[in-house]
């Protein structure tokens, strides 16, 4: 099957044209001409963009999400390809409404018009993996209804395997394929997508990034209707707005487009710092602007989650780089281990230095990011910088932001924006205040725990004991047992419940 996926793969991209990509420098531009006369009988008078925008909806889900992010950064890609590859963030073509039709009646039991009170039969969006059909639900409510494509599973099943074989292929023949951990980041991108064809689970995210911005003044989730959810069916509220996308409209709708693109780096940090769960597919066609400025998410399949040590040093490596304190910059990489131990802070200070200076003080639209990364990549490859896989979702949606930032606002400071956010953060977590957090949260912990030590220690003393560490650590507990243990512990679990009743604020 992998070697079929590979020949159909082969196929579309000389069906289409797209080795004109692929042999566009002077040494190989004679192989396309000599395609040229072989294949004459191709039809490559379509735009290059229009025939590469088809390739990647003939070549499924994998490749539209590649797309879809290139529309993205037109700092990166000619304009021609990035309005073309835009389409694919909510109009690759739908599939048959009888289709549509069938699994809800295979979900539900019965047939759509005895489940909603209205459903439109006509898709409203369609993207890669899932289309989506307005509804009116028994009561009233407006909805909007997901439906999964049907037999996408094997098509994602085969795209993974060949994504296997490249980085087996870059693991054996390049010198970099180990440092850059292929299969790991496949591994990562691939139980991402298994998600994805999981509608139940998507529910579940959106329910939780809800939770994470109830009352928030600057971003909407839709409410999901539970009662009408399974696997390959979502039901949630309809969303009212403009796509983020339509610059103009926004303008003439009344939207401070500055301060729009700056709520979005905001949020962005705020899903990642406070939160460690974050959107992480945050294309144009994800997005709406509501009439009062809000922005709406919709789209949960694809999630990121951080752990408290990864948002840690991610933290403080963005604070060190905005503050231009390489030196620090290098140290956390050292002490995080994503560079050898060996490796000499000034040297590695004096790399990041070379690539990330030229680019302070400077609006998005005089920054190339494709040189930045071009450099950064370079750097990392001389220090032996392991990639780190669970950053990869995180690092594909700061190109996002960057790219919508570029399109909403180009005069944007993302620096600037950012920097006092994260320094406020990062001293709720390490000042006094995230020190008074910490007990609050180990509070009831302590509080259950401590009336039963006395209990828990008079069992260690009586246990039989068999080894002469056990013996010593009875002498030290009989020992500080006589210098007012209890007296100690009873005073360390009134301060634990005064913290957890909130006797102690900011």
């Amino acid at each position: 099957m992998r070697f079929f996926r590979l020949l159909k793969i082969l196929f579309v991209v000389l069906r289409f044209g797209l080795d004109e990509f692929l042999l566009a420098h002077e040494r190989t531009r004679w192989v396309h001409g000599l395609l040229n006369v072989l294949l004459f009988f191709r039809d490559t008078s379509r735009p290059r963009a229009e025939r590469l925008r088809l390739a990647l909806e003939n070549l499924g889900p994998i490749f539209i999400k590649f797309g879809q992010m290139l529309s993205t950064r037109r700092d990166l890609i000619p304009n021609d390809l990035a309005e073309e590859l835009a389409r694919l963030q909510d109009r690759v073509p739908p599939f048959p409404s009888a289709q549509a039709l069938a699994i809800i009646e295979t979900c539900y039991g019965k047939p759509a018009h005895e489940v909603f009170r209205h459903f439109d039969e006509t898709p409203v969006a369609s993207a890669s993996v899932a289309q989506v059909h307005f509804a009116t639900l028994p009561d009233g409510r407006d909805a909007a209804v997901k439906i999964l494509r049907p037999g996408i599973a094997p098509i994602i099943e085969h795209d993974i395997s060949l994504l296997n074989i490249c980085a087996d292929l870059m693991e054996r023949f390049w010198s970099d394929g180990r440092r850059l951990k292929p299969h790991e980041v496949v591994g990562e991108f691939e139980k991402h997508l298994r998600d994805e064809l999981d509608l139940t689970r998507e529910a579940s995210n959106a329910s939780q990034l809800k939770r994470n911005f109830a009352d928030s003044s600057l971003l909407l989730v839709p409410e999901i209707y539970w009662d009408y959810c399974c696997s390959n069916v979502m039901v949630m509220q309809r969303m009212y707005g403009l796509p983020i996308s339509q610059v103009d409209g926004l303008r003439e709708a009344g939207i401070d487009i500055p301060k729009l693109a700056a709520n979005g780096v905001e949020i962005f940090y705020t899903q990642v710092f406070r939160d460690g769960f974050f959107h992480a597919d945050m294309h144009p066609g994800n997005i709406l602007v509501a009439e009062d400025g809000r922005y709406v998410a919709l789209d949960f399949g694809i999630m990121g989650t951080l752990t408290d040590t990864d948002k840690h040093y991610l933290a403080q490596n963005f604070i060190a780089f905005f503050r231009r304190d390489y030196k620090r910059v290098a140290e956390i990489h050292l002490e995080s281990g994503w560079v050898p131990a060996s490796t000499r802070v000034d040297e590695l200070e004096a790399a990041i230095r070379a690539v990330c200076e030229p680019i302070f003080d400077k609006p998005l639209r005089e920054v190339s990011f494709g040189r930045v990364l071009l450099r950064l990549f370079q750097t990392s490859r001389r220090f032996g910088v392991e990639v780190q896989p669970q950053l990869v979702l995180l690092q594909k949606t700061l190109l996002n932001i960057e790219g919508l930032g570029l399109q909403l606002d180009p005069e944007l400071d993302l620096w600037k924006t950012a920097k006092p956010w994260l320094e406020r953060w990062m001293s709720e977590q390490v000042g006094w205040r995230g020190m008074v957090k910490a007990l609050r949260s180990e509070a009831p912990g302590w509080a259950a725990l401590l009336p039963q030590l006395p209990r828990l220690l008079h069992q260690r003393l009586q246990a039989p004991q068999t080894h002469n560490t056990d013996a010593l650590l009875r002498e030290l507990l009989a020992q500080q047992k006589r210098r007012n243990t209890l007296l100690s512990i009873f005073v360390i679990a009134v301060l634990s419940h005064m913290l957890w009743l909130g006797w102690f604020s900011y």
